[in-house]
């Protein structure tokens, strides 16, 4: 008993209080935002903006006094909760069981993760299918340094990156397949862009325009440019000014993966080429 007293009499402190109170509505808003990254992408948004419309108009009921629909949205909200346990037991029932496995909280990493995989999944698809039929490919990723100027130059989309969508834009004779794709984040911002070329005397004479272009927006950017030879289907990979070329596929998504997302982007042992062609 001794133990309790002196426990409550330390929580009664003011200061001691004041810190309790504060950690109690970050974790409020800590389940909040949880929610929030849980629901996000699914139905439940628009459920909930009809929960906020529905409350303002109770709102605005109560304040000019409009009873019929003040007791209609009254009812509405009275009967709602239930309501949303039977349209929703789906996700309740899925949400419930991840918190019993304590994955709920870890849901945003791993749904970043999935997405991370599902972009250098789409990207290696599609530059494995190019390279195997020889169809010419440039593809530059922004990282840090804008592209903003570039994007400028080709033919806006703001489209979500899938493999068969990369494919299609570089089919030979459609009208985007002559210039670069730029990606932002995980969007195709534009086809057709223009990159600038890349005027080191020493790049090898065998490389053409897309490997001088991807070389190029590498020396004035942090951008990773992917290059897919019309000639011979290799694959290659341009990051800070080195170019990496002949990449396998495995080698090819590992290196992207690492580059984009984080990681040494010399952790794969592939063989580097200077810019004049030879190995080192």
């Amino acid at each position: 008993m001794s133990f309790i007293n002196e426990f409550t009499q330390f929580t009664n402190n003011q200061w001691v209080r004041m810190v309790l109170n504060v950690i109690d509505i970050l974790l409020v808003w800590l389940v909040i935002y949880n929610i929030l990254i849980l629901i996000r992408g699914t139905k439940a948004v628009q459920l909930l903006k009809g929960i906020f419309v529905i409350i303002i108009i109770r709102i605005i009921t109560v304040y000019f006094g409009l009873t019929t629909l003040g007791w209609m949205t009254k009812q509405v909200i009275e009967f709602g909760f239930l309501a949303i346990i039977i349209i929703f037991q789906p996700e309740l029932r899925r949400a419930l069981e991840q918190l019993g496995r304590g994955k709920l909280f870890a849901r945003s990493n791993m749904q970043e993760e999935e997405e991370q995989t599902r972009l250098v999944t789409a990207m290696s698809k599609s530059v494995s299918y190019m390279a195997k039929r020889r169809i010419g490919a440039l593809i530059s990723i922004e990282r840090e340094t804008g592209l903003n100027e570039y994007i400028e130059t080709g033919i806006p989309m703001y489209s979500e990156i899938s493999s068969e969508l990369i494919i299609n834009i570089f089919i030979p004779n459609t009208p985007l397949h002559d210039g670069a794709v730029i990606v932002q984040k995980n969007k195709v911002a534009a086809a057709a862009c223009y990159l600038p070329l890349s005027e080191s005397p020493f790049i090898s004479k065998e490389l053409g325009t897309r490997h001088r272009a991807a070389i190029g927006i590498s020396e004035v950017t942090d951008a990773i440019t992917v290059v897919v030879s019309e000639e011979t289907g290799a694959i290659s990979l341009t990051i800070n000014g080195d170019l990496h070329r002949d990449l396998s596929i495995e080698e090819f998504e590992v290196r992207l993966r690492n580059a984009w997302f984080g990681g040494a982007t010399n952790s794969v042992g592939t063989s580097k080429w200077s810019l004049w062609g030879d190995k080192k």
